[in-house]
């Protein structure tokens, strides 16, 4: 049995099902997809799912001079993301055309394709999925301007917040809403959604992670322990899963 980081692409799925070695979590095109920022935002739109108003640029084209026209086409600041990242790698905030021009540079480090997003103000949160159910949510509170790297990794400071606040319909409302996001990008098994709740209540999907974090002060544990499931139970239920 595999588990464990290296497989947010697909590439490793696909090498252990062609060893014919069973693994968990989501398989070969789920990963790619969810991997893939820029495909899984034109999934969701395509289905009608809520995620921000978003442009792409690539290498090859990109001129710094393009900067102020981009920014022009969004109602205010905008994040710039690597589309094939992870960790908030590569991620910056940018309010004006220099500092757009500067991102969108310092993205490319990382990836020949960026993905420029309307930026949300609001409450991050994220949802664990677990086969067909959303385990409770998880609201993430941090000093930073948002939820980057240092944040996710460095910080001590950083609350994660379950129960999360919400009312018990919005819960289940947020929950259904994850699993369609889930399913939209063909993951399956085992994941966690991340998502904006903006300022006038309205809820915006950020990403897919096919393969968490999974040690014990990890987040989709987090959720479990919320459940009801201890640490060894999660595993358990994940083992049971794999393919």
């Amino acid at each position: 049995m595999v588990h464990g980081r290296g497989g947010e692409d697909g590439t490793l799925q696909g090498a252990l099902e062609h060893l014919g070695l069973p693994y968990t979590g989501s398989r070969v095109l789920g990963a790619a997809l969810a991997m893939d920022k820029v495909r899984t935002k034109q999934v969701w739109q395509a289905m009608g799912l809520p995620t921000a108003d978003f442009r792409v640029v690539h290498k090859s084209t990109f001129r710094a001079e393009d900067a102020a026209a981009l920014l022009a086409q969004f109602d205010g600041p905008v994040f710039v993301k690597p589309s094939h990242e992870g960790s908030s790698i590569g991620m910056t905030k940018a309010t004006d055309a220099e500092t757009l021009a500067g991102a969108v540079l310092e993205a490319f480090k990382f990836d020949d394709e960026v993905l420029i997003e309307r930026f949300i103000e609001g409450d991050e949160y994220t949802v664990s999925i677990l086969g067909e159910q959303a385990l409770p949510a998880i609201r993430l509170r941090t000093t930073h301007d948002f939820y980057d790297y240092s944040a996710k990794y460095q910080s001590g400071d950083t609350e994660y917040l379950c129960p999360c606040g919400l009312n018990e319909t919005d819960e289940q409302a947020l929950g259904e809403l994850s699993l369609a996001a889930f399913r939209a990008v063909a993951a399956t098994g085992w994941g966690r959604v991340d998502l904006m709740q903006d300022k006038q209540g309205r809820w915006w999907l950020l990403e897919v992670n096919t393969v968490p974090g999974m040690t014990e002060t990890s987040l989709v544990p987090k959720a479990a322990r919320v459940a009801g499931l201890s640490f060894d139970e999660l595993v358990v239920a994940v083992l049971d899963m794999a393919y």
